[in-house]
């Protein structure tokens, strides 16, 4: 089916009926769109985020519940037809409150897994039926039965094998008859459990669905028309870009930006997928297309801003002159399942950063994880920090990119300077009070003054 196109629509994009309703038109406009990827509804993760945690009273649980209902009841009343799917989400939300009360919700995976799960279940049966009311054949089709996943639960990984292997059985020819609506975020494993991806997993899941259907194109609406030279909520003048490579698209997302998810792209290098970013808002402004050989490769492409980062600086005197320091150091790290980004090293220290989102259900350092460092090594943690990426090609050839990007810092005391390992990206570590107005400075020098 080298002609498909999978698109993809967040959760700001199916907020509300009027939101769907221009998803719907974009869908009808391009007729070689045949699987549409759904996330929830604005506002439904993160009310279910909350539940999940389990330490919410009887009333502020119902609370939650409550608006979960409302934004979904908000849209089912503007359909012509809403006795076709009412029964569907009434069914969905039983289910969701039931496990919302449960005692042990805070301590067993599974069911946190299942409750996160309700808000894609949602709003992919009501975008089914959006579909059908204007005329374009569609039909809402469980992800569960091809997404299958390992049960690391809330973090859960594809079966490459086994989801192609159920996309062919089950998908293939219900594409070639109407248009599927399925879940992002969700999948399950050998033992019919719901996992999850991960929060921001529905990019990934539509990435994986493309490359097992060899579709054409995977094209993700969201809220901003395209990927910016940085965050225009940071700077007014930042610009859209029209074309980027899959490895600067990458580093992006890998960095901080938040427009795809840091896995979304693996999928679409193996196989090559085209990759179109647009506003479902505004999609004649058009977007983004990130692709193996873009015409342009410029020494700065964006800046990437990634809050919350931990330093963890461990320091040793067996370091100098010996083996298995860091081979030790992670193990640790892998034992406790944290991933590392920037690593720096002296003769008798290693400097390592961490993301460390706040919103995590599990604290990323743990008590346990830092006891078992401090065995071995004295150990510092630092936060409250930021990491700045300066995005481009070649910049490991590029004449004056250490001398650009260091005068717009030389007034702050920077934690961490990475450069060289990748060709991509120039990275430092700052105060994240200072990260706005060290990027506004940034986006100036690299981009505006030399316009």
């Amino acid at each position: 089916m080298n002609s498909l196109v999978v698109a993809k629509f967040g959760g700001t994009s199916v907020a509300n009926y009027q939101a769907m309703q221009r998803c719907a038109n974009i869908v009808n406009q391009n007729t070689s769109t045949r699987l549409v990827v759904v996330s929830a509804s604005a506002g439904v993760t993160n009310a279910l985020v909350a539940l999940s945690k389990g330490a919410l009273s009887e009333q502020e649980q119902q609370a939650q519940l409550d608006g979960i209902r409302e934004i979904q009841s908000n849209i089912l009343a503007e359909l012509a037809s809403p006795k076709k799917v009412l029964k569907q989400i009434d069914d969905l939300l039983a289910q969701l409150s039931e496990i919302a009360m449960s005692d042990n919700l805070d301590t067993n995976p599974l069911l946190k897994d299942e409750l996160l799960s309700f808000g894609e279940r949602m709003s992919s049966v009501i975008f089914a039926q959006v579909l059908n009311e204007l005329g374009i054949k569609a039909e809402c089709f469980d992800a569960r039965e091809v997404m299958k996943t390992d049960n690391r639960f809330s973090q859960a990984q594809p079966d490459l094998v086994q989801v192609k292997s159920h996309v062919e059985a089950s998908l293939v020819k219900k594409l070639s008859e109407t248009v599927i609506v399925t879940q992002g975020f969700i999948g399950s494993d050998d033992e019919s459990n719901t996992t999850t991806l991960g929060r921001g997993g529905s990019d990934f899941s539509a990435a994986i669905l493309a490359e097992a259907l060899a579709a054409s194109e995977l094209h993700i609406w969201t809220d901003v028309s395209g990927i910016f030279t940085t965050d225009p909520r940071i700077t007014s003048n930042a610009r859209a870009i029209p074309e980027i490579s899959f490895d600067e698209a990458a580093e992006m997302a890998i960095f901080g930006a938040k427009i795809l998810h840091p896995a979304t792209l693996i999928p679409a290098i193996r196989s090559g997928t085209r990759v179109f970013v647009g506003s479902s808002r505004e999609p004649e402004k058009g977007g983004t297309w990130v692709l193996k050989s873009p015409e342009n490769r410029p020494a700065y492409r964006a800046i990437a801003l990634r809050r919350e980062q931990t330093l963890l600086t461990l320091k040793s005197p067996n370091m100098l002159l010996a083996s298995g320091f860091l081979a030790n150091v992670f193990a640790v790290l892998a034992r406790h399942k944290v991933s590392v980004d920037l690593i720096t090293t002296s003769e008798i220290s290693v400097a390592l950063t961490i993301d460390n989102p706040s919103n995590s259900n599990t604290k990323v350092l743990s008590q346990g994880l830092l006891d078992e460092l401090a065995e071995m090594c004295q150990v510092r943690v630092e936060d409250k920090l930021a990491l700045v990426a300066v995005i481009g090609n070649r910049l490991q050839e590029t004449h004056g990119v250490s001398a650009n990007i260091l005068s717009c810092v030389e007034q702050h005391n920077l934690r961490m300077i990475c450069h060289g390992a990748s060709q991509h990206n120039f990275c430092f570590l700052i105060e994240e009070s200072l990260a706005g107005s060290v990027i506004t400075r940034l986006h100036k020098v690299l981009f505006e003054q030399q316009s």
